[in-house]
């Protein structure tokens, strides 16, 4: 079924009314009359440009707020997840040398740099976690 917009049939009959009045009319005021309607053609596509342009400016402006915390398109769920399976399969082997040669210590140490390689990532990613957390930390000027 087609439905026409209500603004396309005002149009219509804006065209029908000045066809008869043309009739009622006669030809001396034709280009009065097309005039007439030709503002009103012109008018609608003003409007109609105008809320196109505004619908994308917005689009626009929502997609730039949106785009710091979207992923980049590099950003494949290999480079945010993989890195860290990576590094908890190779924790593994890690974790024992380390405590075979130094004991609880050297676990310690590898864990530290297991939790801060994969920080590092995490933050390299998203960096507005970093700069979240210290907007937060900031002291109100409330007093």
């Amino acid at each position: 079924m087609n439905t026409l917009d209500p603004r396309d049939a005002d149009l219509g009959k804006d065209l029908d009314a000045t066809v008869r009045a043309r009739r009622e009319l006669g030809e001396d005021y034709d280009s009065a009359l097309v005039d007439s309607f030709l503002e009103k053609v012109e008018r609608r596509i003003d409007d109609a440009v105008d809320r196109g342009v505004r619908r994308r400016l917005a689009e626009q402006q929502m997609a730039a707020v949106r785009g710091s915390r979207q992923p980049k398109p590099a950003d494949s769920w290999a480079e945010r997840y993989g890195f860290a399976l990576i590094t908890l399969v190779l924790a593994i082997p890690l974790s024992s040398i380390a405590a075979a040669l130094t004991g609880l210590s050297g676990m310690v140490v590898t864990w530290l740099g297991i939790v801060g390689v994969n920080a590092m990532q995490a933050i390299r990613l998203n960096p507005e976690l970093l700069a979240g957390r210290r907007g937060r930390d900031r002291p109100t000027s409330d007093g």
